[in-house]
């Protein structure tokens, strides 16, 4: 039996990438999920990083693992395993499919899926309906027992309904918000993860909810050892005016982005958080302009389609930007 592992991959208006196989594959023209192989020595979650890298050059984060899959094709038994990951990537390289668009979720069911990869679909409409149906049942905040109940509810979030729905719990009720902030210092990376993704969902509808947090947040960001923590940190900071908070953690802030966009390490969503900050401090720090644009340049000779766009985005901001005049020092 092959172990085979797969990815359900949704952007940030939460649609899923589907692709489509060439015609001369086991399966000619039917669309599926990417994925591959697992190789010896290599654990499931490596296994799906690599490969959607490799099929399609697209960064991810893995938030959850859905039901396995085994099927018989007659010719062969998989073990398919599936995650779901969140990606800031729109546009996939591909280099084993012929086609690949983005869908609603509503609609996996029209799409003439490979056999196994129907039932993928299938567990995760029956995943999200079920989560749906938890946030109806519980849309008064009060039913919710803060810490034990609520860190159980972001440890098993995987829709964005429902992350919509604590997001909406945490601006009426501070002390969910508070244990939410907590929780985005977790050592439980997971936990961590997820609670601050959805900080950053509470931010998208109110900023200035988090700005009594901000110069924690800041002074916090070179100690935080989960990537996936801090690009939510940074979608948040991305979010705020950088006038709320005093000159030197807006100097941090610039180093620190800067620092971000110029490492060969970082990921697509953390580089395209940092344009964004910085692009914000410009209009604080105008002299920071022509050493933005000079990184952006530098980040696009090599860079994946995705941040090439949003270098070509954040370029021409700048180009168009009125800049406001620092105030004259005493």
């Amino acid at each position: 039996m092959l172990i085979v592992t797969c990815a359900v991959i949704r952007n940030e208006a939460d649609e899923i990438l589907v692709v489509q196989r060439g015609e001369e594959t086991d399966h000619p023209f039917k669309w599926e999920f990417p994925g591959g192989k697992l190789i010896p020595g290599e654990t499931e979650e490596e296994c799906i990083i690599r490969e959607v890298e490799e099929e399609l050059s697209v960064e991810i984060v893995i938030c959850t693992k859905l039901s396995e899959v085994e099927y018989d094709y007659g010719h062969k038994k998989i073990r398919l395993i599936p995650f779901v990951c969140d990606t800031l990537d729109e546009m996939p390289n591909l280099s084993e499919h012929i086609a690949y668009k983005w869908i609603e979720y509503k609609d996996l069911m029209t799409i003439d899926f490979s056999e196994a990869d129907i039932h993928v679909a299938g567990n995760y409409l029956k995943r999200q309906k079920i989560e749906i149906l938890k946030g109806d049942q519980n849309n008064q905040s009060d039913n919710l027992t803060i810490d034990k109940d609520l860190r159980a509810i972001v440890n098993n979030m995987m829709s964005m309904p429902e992350a919509e729905w604590v997001a909406a719990s945490a601006i009426e009720n501070p002390a969910i918000f508070i244990k939410l902030y907590e929780y985005s210092f977790s050592s439980d990376k997971h936990l961590s993860f997820r609670a601050s993704w959805t900080l950053s969902k509470v931010c998208d509808r109110y900023p200035d909810i988090i700005y009594p947090y901000l110069p924690q947040i800041i002074d916090s960001l070179g100690k935080i050892d989960n990537e996936s923590t801090l690009r939510s940190f940074l979608r948040i900071l991305s979010l705020n005016d950088p006038e709320k908070i005093n000159p030197r953690q807006q100097g941090i802030l610039a180093d620190f982005c800067f620092n971000l966009l110029n490492s060969g390490l970082s990921a697509i969503a953390v580089k395209a958080y940092s344009m964004e900050i910085l692009y914000n401090l410009v209009f604080i720090y105008p002299e920071l302009g022509n050493e933005l644009s000079t990184s952006i340049l530098i980040l696009m000779e090599d860079g994946s389609a995705s941040i090439t766009a949003r270098g070509r985005t954040i370029l021409k901001k700048l180009s168009e930007m009125p800049l406001k005049p620092k105030p004259n020092q005493q």
